[in-house]
């Protein structure tokens, strides 16, 4: 009986690890990033504490958007890079990947795109091309969000554009 209890302690205080656990936990700048934060699950911890806990790791929540009501992306700068990750509705992020350096020039996009004067159906995340004055901007580099494998598919930037309108950079690409 004694040697019971003792394996439900340590069960218990292995699970209570495991669930304490965040998604920045197992992060090493230098390593892998997206390898190491896809199947990890978000803390409900605030995001002040969070980027405190991780100063060593430069973290900062540069924002995110809502992409359906299952899944959302979140940008975060790691290692003085920037990261985007898809987080679905149980806070497991789904997928990563670096997001290239963007500016007032090179502004960075989230939202539906046109190709031929029409919109797509897919949510793209983007770097636009600024330095045109129109409503409707080229693309530099673009990925759909395939929502049904919550994964970031490279997308072609032939012919695409995306609208002002979606632009995050904080700037407005203005």
């Amino acid at each position: 009986m004694n040697n019971l209890a003792r394996l439900l302690a340590c069960i218990y205080f292995a699970l209570a690890q495991i669930a304490a656990a965040d998604e920045f936990q197992r992060l090493k700048c230098g390593a892998d990033i997206p390898k190491a934060l896809i199947g990890q699950r978000s803390s409900n911890e605030s995001v002040a504490a969070t980027e405190k806990k991780y100063r060593a790791l430069g973290l900062k929540d540069l924002g995110g958007d809502e992409i359906s009501d299952s899944l959302s992306s979140v940008n975060w700068l790691i290692c003085g890079n920037e990261y985007i990750v898809l987080v679905d509705r149980s806070g497991v992020i789904r997928d990563a990947m670096p997001f290239p350096p963007h500016s007032k020039g090179s502004p960075a996009f989230t939202g539906i795109c046109q190709a031929g004067g029409k919109d797509l159906p897919d949510i793209f995340v983007a770097v636009l091309d600024g330095s045109v004055a129109t409503d409707l901007l080229p693309v530099q580099a673009a990925w759909k969000i395939d929502q049904k494998r919550a994964k970031f598919a490279k997308a072609s930037n032939e012919g695409l554009l995306c609208p002002r309108s979606g632009v995050t950079t904080a700037d407005g690409g203005r």
